[in-house]
């Protein structure tokens, strides 16, 4: 008995061992797959964490660093002297956070607009800086991310040729930069409330609508111009303006009468915050191809604008950024643009 019993002990023993040794074997594998699911597990913690903290920073970003669709700066009427012609130089001090080549974007949030203000000019040197010096502070006020551009006029030739200056700028600004805003503004217009908004919308808009010259009324409904906005996709859907037009009258007809062909619906602000004051200059000359261009608008939108630029008597002098505007320097040479201006005058007797 006692044999059997030490046989049944010895066995006994031997079983507890072996049993010993496989949980001894097991404990570091049950140990590794522990720490691979912990592992496993504070790593997809991690994953989720920083995904919901991209999501949190982008919906911060839309809501905070977007500048608000209505400005808090805002002023409503703005004081507008037109008694002396500031000292460029005393204007660029006002605005020394303006990059040179007349570029501002708002420092606090992200602009919703990214503007081109088109200024075509000529011999108005005075008009020129008071312009500048009216225009920079309600530009900065919309929050708008912004450059100005001036497009002068070199050459003996007498009669101002607006149009194709536009084009040419627009052309010009383009290479460098891209804008999805498009300012056309003569420089004789100062704005006297800056919630009449320099941005576009959906469609073609006209902001000057009521001029204290025609007694802040609306001339006639047709005008588009003095100071317009479209978009660039706009501009070249319409090619841009008629290249033929030069002195005073046409241009901004032709550009109605090209936004009624393409079906683009003008909108216009209010006229009580679309005011503007026109600084007196003698004036230009008529121009006596007119009413002859007029009457073949239609079929020349087509060929006489943006695509046809190539073909126009002018060049390029000079690109030149100062402080408070990007200056392009256009020579016009009009002989080409003349002599088409008499086929088409004659086609039409």
């Amino acid at each position: 008995m006692r044999h059997v019993r030490l046989y049944v002990n010895t066995r006994q023993d031997l079983l507890l061992r072996t049993r010993c040794v496989k949980t001894a074997m097991l404990l570091p594998r049950l140990k590794r797959r522990r720490w691979k699911t912990l592992i496993l597990q504070v790593f997809a913690t991690l994953l989720l964490l920083l995904l919901l903290a991209s999501s949190l920073r982008w919906k911060d970003r839309d809501v905070d660093d977007t500048c608000p669709v209505d400005p808090p700066n805002l002023t409503g009427p703005v004081n507008v002297n037109l008694q002396e012609a500031p000292v460029l130089g005393d204007v660029s001090m006002d605005h020394l956070d303006v990059t040179f080549g007349g570029y501002w974007r708002p420092p606090n949030c992200t602009a919703r607009h990214k503007v081109a203000v088109l200024v075509p000019y000529r011999d108005r040197r005075e008009h020129l800086h008071i312009f500048l010096n009216h225009i920079h502070p309600i530009l900065k006020r919309q929050l708008l991310d912004y450059g100005v551009y001036v497009i002068e006029q070199y050459g003996d030739e007498p009669m101002f040729w607006k149009g194709l200056l536009y084009n040419v700028g627009f052309t010009e600004v383009l290479k460098n930069r891209s804008y999805d805003c498009f300012v056309f503004h003569d420089v004789d217009l100062l704005l006297e409330d800056d919630r009449n908004k320099y941005s576009c919308s959906s469609s073609p808009r006209h902001l000057s609508v009521a001029i204290d010259k025609f007694n802040y009324t609306l001339p006639y409904k047709q005008l588009f111009g003095g100071v317009t906005l479209l978009s660039a996709s706009h501009y070249q859907t319409l090619n841009g303006y008629s290249n033929l037009y030069c002195g005073w009258g046409g241009a901004d007809d032709d550009m109605y009468l090209r936004l009624f062909h393409k079906k683009l619906k003008i909108t216009r602000p209010d006229k009580t915050v679309a005011r503007y004051k026109m600084m007196r200059h003698d004036q230009t000359k008529l121009n006596p191809y007119r009413f002859s261009l007029l009457k073949t608008s239609q079929d020349r939108y087509g060929h006489d604008g943006l695509n046809n630029l190539h073909d126009m008597d002018y060049q390029v002098v000079s690109v030149h950024q100062y402080h408070l505007y990007t200056h392009i320097a256009v020579f016009v040479a009009t002989r080409k643009i003349q002599a088409t201006n008499r086929l088409v005058t004659n086609s039409t007797d």
